[in-house]
């Protein structure tokens, strides 16, 4: 899947992204892959704070909004602002799915499913662990 990387407040070339991540991340983040279901480091996060991209540091997502979706990626129901993911209609794999991408610099974060029920929203953000950062909050 490919999309246009340069529009992003944030903008940088293949070559200092590749500088920046290792080859895991890049691979999720600007190639789109997916890290294994239950593998991830912030799956099972419980503390407050902000999730934020792996790539640039935006923030993305407040702790409030996390929720066990049971599908073995961190689940959450909101975003911390409307302008903070882009929404991008994703027909790989012989599907129509929703992918969510950083709205600040465009890397790859996962998908959005409508099948939370239990939410608020109704909405599930299912993020790669590998895509975010967590910033615990302040005490």
């Amino acid at each position: 899947m490919t999309h246009d990387f340069t529009s992003y407040p944030v903008s940088k070339t293949d070559a200092q992204w590749r500088e920046e991540l290792d080859a895991t991340h890049y691979s999720i983040l600007r190639e789109a892959a997916t890290e294994r279901p239950w593998s991830g480091a912030l799956l099972d996060e419980k503390r407050s704070g902000v999730y934020t991209c792996g790539a640039c540091n935006a923030e993305l997502f407040p702790s409030g909004t996390k929720f066990e979706s049971g599908s073995g990626w961190p689940s959450f129901y909101e975003a911390i602002n409307p302008d903070a993911v882009k929404l991008i209609t994703d027909k790989s794999l012989g599907m129509v799915r929703t992918e969510v991408v950083c709205g600040t610099c465009g890397s790859h974060l996962g998908h959005l499913f409508d099948d939370a029920h239990q939410t608020p929203t109704g909405d599930r953000y299912c993020m790669n662990s590998l895509s975010l950062n967590f910033t615990e909050e302040a005490k």
